[in-house]
């Protein structure tokens, strides 16, 4: 999409402090970390949220964890990490497509707040 931030990211129209990228998926840092490792994991394909995940595409959302599994044991995430996806305006997803946070490097509460 056209006016889609993160596609212009993975365009290269938008900088980005890029952490992994392969023919599926896009990974970077975080603008405004909520951890002190933060990287979004994003398809290449644009989907809007996982409410549009189909059995067309759910291939990537498994790639995207076995990406996250790869940084993960790269960056060495010992004491654990943390993978979130939010979906729709009440659940907070600021950027309508799908995207995966990788967060690593503090102590999680749950629930979340």
């Amino acid at each position: 999409m056209d006016d889609c931030l993160f596609c212009k990211i993975i365009k290269g129209e938008i900088p980005s402090s890029k952490v992994y990228e392969d023919e599926q998926v896009y990974a970077f840092n975080d603008i405004d970390p909520q951890a002190p490792i933060h990287i979004l994991i994003i398809p290449k394909e644009h989907i809007a949220s996982a409410a549009d995940i189909t059995p067309e595409n759910s291939h990537l959302v498994a790639h995207i964890f076995e990406v996250a599994a790869k940084i993960a044991k790269e960056q060495n995430f010992e004491d654990g990490f943390r993978i979130v996806s939010n979906c729709g305006d009440s659940a907070g997803q600021s950027v309508k497509h799908l995207h995966f946070h990788l967060l690593s490097g503090r102590d999680f509460t749950w629930p979340p707040g």
